[in-house]
């Protein structure tokens, strides 16, 4: 097979897994390996010391995986359209006091979903290749958890474009999807990168409570809710009281005003279904879990990311913001 073939192929395998979208890109070092190097040296990174290691692998695949030629990138839609999460109602009948998860935590964790479907494309992709004699093919596969930066990648392969609130986007799909990677030996004919379609548009930049954003397609990491939320181990500093919200895990608001989220189809995914405690917790009741309770209750679920005590932590704040903004 010619490599023009296998990019043919590795998308029929792609879609065959459920895959919304799939493309492929040259293994190479990103064009902005500078700028990632000065964000991390100025802090924006915050408590995320992780960030700082396997500084070559993140940036160039062939450190990752000696010899790799291509990188195979693929989307997953986590889109749910029909289930309303409205910051205007953040109680639940009897003024119960909630507090709202990010979408992407709604239904199993996405790192089971997609490492499942990632490791069959490349298993099938490794046979294919050694039964048309092409031996030793290797494949990485990369979810999020492996130091690679695959949004990088995903619009180098033509997936989306690095959105002005630097997530991934796309016409069809929006923002809400998981991004997927297999690193490979094999040579694999790459697709044009994504087009830029934000426009003159700033609704991201507007909307974000915390003002992460010091500049458009540009994301101060210690100051975004998500990483306050669920990253950031300690207490949250003082000057965030207030603008956070109701967020108790992760902030999907740069997405929700995006225009091109308004129409995105919901997603095709059964593990992706809600689960409880999405979309809303309790905080009354979350307050009250123990260790058991939150075994139990977040079993499968991308949430546990945050420890009970960030949770409690959290789930503190929401509350006292709203007892102040009540009684102002």
């Amino acid at each position: 097979m010619t490599p023009g073939e296998w990019s043919s192929r590795i998308k029929s395998l792609a879609r065959g897994v459920g895959f919304d979208r799939a493309g492929v890109a040259r293994a190479e070092a990103i064009g902005r390996r500078a700028y990632l190097r000065a964000w991390l040296d100025a802090g924006r990174a915050g408590s995320m010391a992780y960030l700082h290691r396997y500084f070559e692998q993140r940036t160039d695949p062939r450190a990752l995986l000696p010899g790799a030629r291509s990188v195979i990138v693929v989307a997953l839609s986590y889109h749910q359209p029909n289930v309303e999460t409205s910051g205007s109602e953040p109680r639940a009948p009897g003024d119960a006091p909630r507090g709202r998860i990010a979408r992407y935590a709604w239904g199993l964790d996405y790192h089971r979903v997609m490492r499942k479907k990632l490791h069959h494309v490349a298993d099938a992709l490794r046979q294919e290749a050694g039964d048309r004699g092409i031996a030793d093919v290797r494949t990485r596969v990369c979810v999020d958890t492996a130091p690679l930066i695959e949004r990088e990648f995903a619009a180098a392969a033509g997936v989306g474009w690095i959105g002005k609130n630097t997530l991934v986007l796309h016409p069809d799909l929006g923002s809400y999807f998981f991004l997927g990677a297999i690193v490979t030996t094999l040579e694999i004919a790459p697709d044009p990168p994504a087009v830029d379609h934000c426009g003159a548009c700033t609704r991201c930049l507007d909307a974000c409570p915390t003002s992460a954003f010091p500049a458009a397609y540009q994301m101060d990491a210690s100051r975004c809710t998500s990483y306050l939320t669920i990253e950031h181990r300690g207490e949250i500093p003082s000057g965030f009281d207030g603008v956070t919200g109701d967020w108790l895990f992760g902030c999907d608001v740069c997405q929700e005003v995006c225009p091109h989220n308004r129409d995105a189809a919901a997603n095709r995914e059964p593990d992706f279904a809600v689960r409880p405690p999405a979309p809303c917790v309790d905080l009354r009741d979350l307050l009250a879990w123990t260790e058991a309770d939150y075994q139990r209750n977040l079993a499968g679920s991308a949430m546990k990311r945050a420890t009970l005590d960030m949770l409690k932590r959290n789930a503190r704040r929401i509350m006292a913001t709203s007892t102040d903004a009540e009684a102002g």
